[in-house]
């Protein structure tokens, strides 16, 4: 059976029980999920919403990262979603979700999967600030 469990890049709004769900696993003692959101500030500047685009290439990037992760921890369960699109403060950008025999596993191999995504995967911020400026933040090197 495969451990990765869900993934995906989608423009609807993201659901942490979905995640936990498919991550669901009786072998894993410990299950750890990181859930980002838009937030109200960024550099001491109000944000008043923010768009995320993403390369064709997203997905297949996404699961090359899920494999790695999967690959370098004892992985029971895998599950990692990103939004696309305008998002408002609060709205929840992304979720990654592991599940490992053991809590450290877990935290450890979370880390890994929300920090690989955001240095791997082709997603960019477009983010708006409330005195009318904006900037794109590049979530992939």
């Amino acid at each position: 059976m495969d451990v990765i469990r869900l993934l995906g890049i989608r423009d609807t709004p993201l659901s942490v029980d979905e995640v936990l769900s498919a991550v669901g696993d009786h072998g894993a003692g410990g299950t750890a999920i990181f859930v980002g959101t838009v937030r109200k500030q960024d550099h001491g500047k109000p944000v008043t919403g923010l768009s995320y685009s993403a390369h064709p290439s997203a997905t297949d990037e996404l699961r090359r990262v899920a494999e790695k992760v999967a690959a370098g921890f004892p992985v029971t369960a895998l599950a990692a979603v990103h939004r696309v699109g305008d998002l408002k403060l609060g709205d929840i950008a992304v979720i990654v979700a592991v599940a490992c025999p053991h809590r450290d596993e877990a935290f450890r191999a979370s880390r890994t999967l929300i920090d690989d995504l955001k240095a791997e995967v082709p997603i960019w911020k477009h983010q708006m600030f409330a005195d009318g400026s904006s900037e794109w933040v590049g979530a992939c090197a």
